[in-house]
C-alpha cells in the first residue's frame, strides 16, 4: 500500500541563503534514495521556513519489490580439479553464498549464484536513506555547528524531528533525537506542539499554525503583499527577485507593513536611499509612475502584531540611524571635488605588482583616450572620466556603502561642476555589472568601462595570477564578459586581441608580453563562446570562425551567425565534406602546392575546367558580399560549387604521376580552399 511520507528536520533559524537550497536537496536525496532502491514514490515537495526543512513524498510504497540478486563466483577451471570435484574456492564461494555448491549456476565459464530475495521494507530502508541525505546536506554547508556533546552537527542546532509514512511514525534518529509524529507551528502565534495524525496532513496543519511550509506559495503572498501596500501607498515596488527570495527565506508568516522615511533623507540620491532600505534592512522601496522614489517604505514582518503601529515604529527606528549617517557622509564629501579624493588613491593598493588604485586610474586614463576614436566618442571627455573615475573610492559614503562605487562619483562629479558627460561616464563605467545588466548608455561611459576591464584583465594576467577553476578575486571572469558585451550589444567594432596587447604593454610588472598575449586571449575567446552559445552557436561553428583568427567580436558574431544559416542549405553538407577532403589533400602535399593560380591550358578533365570556371563565377558575388559585410549572402554564394566539386572529385586524379598535372590540380584545390576559408573554415563543420 502506498502512502505519502514526511520527513522534517526542526531547528533554529536557518541563515536565508541556505533555506531552499537544504530543503530542495533534501528532498532530492530522499526521493533519489528511495528510488535507488525500487521503493515507487509520487510527486516530491521541498518545504521550508527559518525553522524547518522538510520533504513531502506522495504514494511511496511501503516495500521495494524482490531483488535479484547475482554473484559472479571463480572460473570452472579454478572450481573443479581434473575429478571434477568441488575446490576449496568453489566451496568457499558457495559458503559466502549460503547455498552449497550444487545449488550455484555455470555460465560462460564462471560460478554464479543466482537468487530472488523478498524486498525490504521502505521503513528499514528509511534511516539509510535518511542518513545520505544528511551528508548531501552537509556538503552544502561546509561550516556547521555542534550544540552537545553528541558530536552531531548541522547549520543550526536541531530541535526536533518528525517523520511520518502514512500515519505511522518512521524508524529515523538523529542529532540526539528520535523521529516523533509533532511538529511545531509559530513560534509565538501556536507555539505549542501539533501531534499530525499522518503524513498528508503537514502543509495543512501548519498553515492553521500560522506557518506556510510551502516556499514558493509563501513568495507568492509575499510579492502580493508588497504589491497591495505599495499601491496603497501611491506606487509601485521594487521587488528584485534576490530580496523577494530572502525575505521569504526569513518569515514563515507573511504580514508587510509600510513605513515612512522622513523628509530631509529624501535630500539624498535615491541610489543611497534603495541600499540602505534594500540591502541592509530588506525592505522594499517604492517608486511613482514617473520613476521618483517616494517617502515610503515596505517591510514584511513574521507576525501578525495585534498593534500594526508599534512594527512599523520598531522599523522606522531602525532605518533612521542608517539613514542619518548616509546624509552625514553625502554632506561632508560634498565639501570638496571629486578630484580633491585623487590623491588618496595612492595609498591604496590595487595589486602588489602593478601599484595603487591611482597608478591603475593612470594606466585606464591613457587606453581610454586612445580607445575613444575608435568606439566614436570624445577623446577629452573620456580621459577626464578615466582619471577619476576611481576618485569615489576615497570618499566615506562609498568606503560605507561599496555598492554604490562609481554611482556616488557620478552624482560627486556632477556637484563639482564636472560635465555632464564626464560624471555619467563616471557613474557608468562598472557596467555591466552582472549577467543580463546592462551596458553603459553614453559612448564615453563605454570607452571608460572597456579601458578599466582590460586594465584589469592585462594586469592580472601579467602578474601571473588568472584565475582558477575554483577562484577568480579579482572578477576576471566577469571583467572578461563586460568586455565582451560591451562590444557585442553596442555593435562596435575592435580588434579586441590588439587592445589587450596594448593594455599589458602598459602594466608596470615585467612579463613575456606575448605569452600573457596569448594566454590572455583564450580566457576571452572563452568567454566569447559562452556568449554565443547563448544565442544558438554551437561549439563546432565557433571554432570554425574561430580558425580564421578573426579578434573582432562583433564581426566573429556574425560571421558564426551567417554560418548557422549556411548549415541549413542542403548544400552545406556535401560541400563541407568536400573541403574537409581538400584541405587534407593540400595538407599532405604540403610544399607541393603551388603559390599561384591554376592554369586552364593544364586541364585535361572537363570537371577541372566547370570546378574553375564556378570558382570564377562564384568570386565576384562572394567579393561583393564580403565586401559589404554581407556573410550570409558571401556563404549562399558557394552553395552552387557543390556540383562541380563533386563532379571534380569523382573524375579527377589529383596526385596524377605527372608533376605539372599535379601542381595544376593542387592549385585548383588551393583555389577552392581560398573560397571556402573567407567567412570561416567549412572545413570545421559536420553538418
Amino acid at each position: 500500500m502506498s502512502q505519502d511520507l514526511l520527513i522534517e528536520i526542526g531547528c533554529e533559524d536557518l541563515p536565508a541563503r541556505h533555506v531552499r537550497p537544504l530543503a530542495e536537496c533534501l528532498a532530492q536525496a530522499v526521493a533519489e534514495g528511495l528510488s535507488a532502491r525500487g521503493v515507487a514514490v509520487g510527486a516530491t515537495r521541498a518545504l521550508a521556513t527559518p525553522r524547518r526543512l522538510a520533504v513531502l513524498v506522495a504514494e511511496v510504497a511501503a516495500e521495494q519489490p524482490a531483488q535479484e540478486r547475482s554473484r559472479k563466483g571463480p572460473s570452472l577451471k579454478a572450481a573443479f580439479d581434473d575429478a571434477g570435484q568441488p575446490t576449496k574456492a568453489a566451496e568457499g564461494f558457495a559458503r559466502s553464498c549460503g547455498v552449497t555448491v550444487d545449488a550455484l549456476l555455470r555460465e560462460d565459464d564462471y560460478l554464479v549464484y543466482r537468487a530472488t530475495e523478498p524486498g525490504r521494507s521502505t521503513a528499514e530502508l528509511l534511516p539509510e536513506v535518511f542518513e545520505e541525505a544528511l551528508r548531501a546536506m552537509d556538503a552544502l554547508v561546509p561550516r556547521r555547528m555542534r550544540w552537545d556533546a553528541s558530536g552531531e552537527s548541522f547549520v543550526r542546532p536541531v530541535r526536533w524531528l518528525c517523520a511520518l509514512h502514512g500515519e505511522t511514525v518512521a524508524p529515523l534518529a538523529a542529532f540526539g533525537l528520535q523521529a516523533g509524529r509533532e511538529t511545531y507551528g509559530h513560534r509565538f502565534h501556536a507555539p505549542a506542539a501539533i501531534a499530525l495524525a499522518r503524513a498528508g496532513d503537514y502543509v495543512a496543519a501548519l498553515e492553521g499554525a500560522s506557518v506556510v511550509a510551502d516556499m514558493d506559495a509563501r513568495r507568492d503572498t509575499v510579492r502580493s503583499q508588497v504589491e497591495a501596500a505599495a499601491k496603497a501607498a501611491g506606487g509601485s515596488a521594487r521587488i528584485t527577485e534576490d530580496l523577494l527570495e530572502e525575505v521569504t527565506a526569513l518569515i514563515e508568516w507573511p504580514v508587510a507593513v509600510t513605513g515612512r522615511i522622513e523628509a530631509e533623507y529624501m535630500a539624498l540620491p535615491p541610489e543611497v536611499i534603495v541600499t540602505t532600505v534594500e540591502t541592509n534592512q530588506r525592505y522594499f522601496t517604492v517608486f511613482d509612475g514617473n520613476g521618483a522614489l517616494l517617502p515610503v517604505f515596505i517591510t514584511v514582518a513574521n507576525i501578525a502584531s495585534s498593534d500594526p503601529q508599534q512594527v512599523v515604529d520598531g522599523n522606522e527606528r531602525v532605518v533612521r540611524p542608517r539613514l542619518a549617517d548616509a546624509l552625514f557622509f553625502w554632506e561632508q564629501d560634498r565639501r570638496q571635488p571629486l578630484a580633491d579624493f585623487l590623491p588618496k588613491l595612492a595609498q591604496a593598493t590595487f595589486q602588489k605588482d602593478l601599484g595603487s588604485i591611482r597608478d591603475k586610474a593612470a594606466r585606464v586614463t591613457e587606453l581610454a583616450r586612445q580607445l575613444a576614436a575608435p568606439m566614436g566618442a570624445d577623446p577629452g571627455t573620456c580621459a577626464r572620466a578615466a582619471e577619476l573615475c576611481k576618485a569615489d573610492l576615497a570618499t566615506q559614503m562609498v568606503f560605507e556603502f561599496t555598492e554604490l562605487q562609481g554611482v556616488m562619483g557620478g552624482y560627486y562629479a556632477r556637484a563639482s561642476g564636472e560635465d555632464e558627460a564626464v560624471a555619467a561616464a563616471i557613474a557608468e563605467h562598472y557596467a555591466p555589472t552582472g549577467a543580463g545588466a546592462p551596458i553603459p548608455a553614453t559612448a564615453a561611459g563605454r570607452v571608460v568601462a572597456l579601458a578599466d576591464k582590460l586594465d584589469s584583465l592585462a594586469g592580472i594576467f601579467a602578474a601571473g595570477q588568472p584565475p582558477t577553476a575554483s577562484k577568480d578575486p579579482f572578477a576576471l571572469r566577469r571583467a572578461a564578459i563586460g568586455a565582451l558585451r560591451i562590444l557585442l550589444d553596442g555593435g562596435l567594432r575592435l580588434n579586441l586581441r590588439a587592445w589587450l596587447d596594448t593594455a599589458i604593454s602598459a602594466q608596470p610588472v615585467r612579463c613575456d608580453a606575448a605569452q600573457v598575449g596569448e594566454q590572455l586571449w583564450q580566457f576571452v575567446s572563452e568567454r566569447l563562446r559562452g556568449l554565443l552559445a547563448e544565442r544558438g552557436i554551437s561549439r563546432e561553428v565557433f571554432d570554425a570562425v574561430a580558425a580564421m583568427g578573426i579578434s573582432d567580436p562583433v564581426d566573429f558574431a556574425a560571421r558564426a551567425e551567417a554560418v548557422v544559416a549556411f548549415s541549413s542549405l542542403p548544400e552545406a553538407e556535401q560541400l563541407a565534406a568536400a573541403h574537409k577532403r581538400a584541405r587534407n589533400i593540400l595538407r599532405q602535399a604540403g610544399d607541393e602546392v603551388p603559390a599561384k593560380e591554376p592554369e586552364s591550358a593544364r586541364f585535361v578533365e572537363p570537371a577541372e575546367g566547370a570546378l574553375a570556371e564556378a570558382l570564377a563565377r562564384q568570386s565576384a558575388e562572394h567579393e561583393t558580399a564580403l565586401a559589404a559585410g554581407e556573410y550570409t549572402q558571401a556563404l549562399r554564394a558557394l552553395a552552387p560549387l557543390q556540383t562541380p566539386v563533386d563532379a571534380f572529385f569523382d573524375a579527377v586524379m589529383v596526385n596524377a604521376d605527372d608533376a605539372a598535372l599535379r601542381a595544376n590540380r593542387l592549385a585548383l584545390l588551393a583555389a577552392l580552399d581560398r573560397s571556402c576559408r573567407r567567412v570561416a573554415d567549412l572545413s570545421q563543420l559536420s553538418v
